[in-house]
This record gives C-alpha cells, sequence and structure tokens, in this order.
C-alpha cells in the first residue's frame, strides 16, 4: 500500500511541475530537403504544423513532445511539383492527412547538444527517428519565458512507401531515398 500511494504521489508531482510551453508559429519552421537529378538539393517546407512541449526542469532534460503535420501544407515554390508530392506517389494526402512525431527520450550528447529520440509516423507507417537538436538557450521576458530548438534527421523515403522515382539517362536517380528534416522552433511560456 505504501509503494501504491508514493507512485501517486510521484504522478501527482511530475504532472504539477510539467510545464506546457507553446510554439510560436510566427517563429517556427519545418523544413526539408532532399538531392535532385544527383547533383543539387531541392528544398521545401511545410506551412502547417502543431506541437504539444512538455518540460518540469530548466534544462528541458525530460523534455516531451508531440508534433503534428498537415501533409497536405506541403510547399516548394512550384505549384505543380506540391500537386505531385501530394498525390499517390508520394503523400496521398486525402488517405494520409498528416504526419506525427511523438519523443521517447532526450539525451544529452554534450555541451547544448541532444538526441530526440521517438516514432515518426508517415503514410501509417511508424519508424524510430532520431534528431541531433540543438538548445539555444531560454530567455526571460516581460511576457514569459521563450526557449528556442534546432533539430535534424534524416529518413529513407521507401521506408515510409515513396519510392517513386525516374532513371537518369546517364545513370542514377532524379530523386535520393534519403530527405533530410530540419526543424528550427521557438516556445512560449507565459508568466504564472
Amino acid at each position: 500500500m505504501k509503494n501504491i500511494i508514493a507512485l501517486c504521489i510521484s504522478i501527482i508531482t511530475l504532472s504539477a511541475n510539467a510545464q506546457n510551453w507553446t510554439l510560436d508559429r510566427a517563429h517556427s519552421s519545418v523544413r526539408f530537403s532532399i538531392i535532385h537529378m544527383v547533383v543539387s538539393e531541392t528544398e521545401g517546407s511545410f506551412r502547417d504544423f502543431s506541437g504539444i512541449v512538455n518540460a518540469g526542469k530548466d534544462d528541458f532534460s525530460d523534455l516531451k513532445v508531440e508534433f503534428i503535420i498537415q501533409a497536405k501544407s506541403v510547399d516548394t515554390d512550384n505549384s505543380s511539383r506540391d500537386e505531385h508530392i501530394r498525390g499517390a506517389d508520394f503523400f496521398e494526402v486525402d488517405k494520409y492527412p498528416t504526419f506525427t512525431f511523438k519523443s521517447e527520450s532526450f539525451k544529452l550528447v554534450k555541451g547544448n547538444e541532444y538526441e530526440l529520440a521517438g516514432d515518426m509516423t508517415i503514410k501509417g507507417v511508424t519508424k524510430k527517428a532520431t534528431f541531433i537538436t540543438k538548445y539555444n538557450g531560454t530567455i526571460d521576458t516581460k511576457n514569459g519565458k521563450k526557449a528556442g530548438f534546432k533539430a535534424v534527421t534524416s529518413i529513407k523515403r521507401s521506408d515510409f512507401n515513396m519510392s517513386w522515382n525516374k532513371t537518369l539517362d546517364k545513370g542514377g536517380y532524379a530523386l535520393s531515398d534519403e530527405v533530410e528534416i530540419t526543424v528550427n522552433i521557438e516556445l512560449n511560456k507565459k508568466n504564472q
């Protein structure tokens, strides 16, 4: 019985100490890049995303993240390419409207560099993903606290059932399998 009471007290304490941070959309971005025609990088972004961020410790060592991207919000600055990406060859946004990431751990590597690991789900496929994350620090403002992070990972699109490609006449493929994802996040927490 003592163990159960101690566990309940621990859960209540953790819940009370957890700090809900809100995503500052005006100062956050989700971008990706892919090698095109073997020699160059093509970039894009997602315009619609949201996240839930909780941390009870000032150094964010207990960080928990849930992140949702609206797949149809893809923007590569080319409307015909965006429509192709939204279709069956890539995202299939009508069938799979969201991509998600749910963290499992946030571990210090060195200095202000962390590994943010968790489950990434794209097109109904869930795979482990690790973001190399730079914690840029926290500042106090008259309206509350602000914190900043930059997180980078690479995934294979074929792991998520996106294998469309074209073979080039002189060898190689039109698109690389590897896609780099970069997330820049600014968080806000109001004074209590």
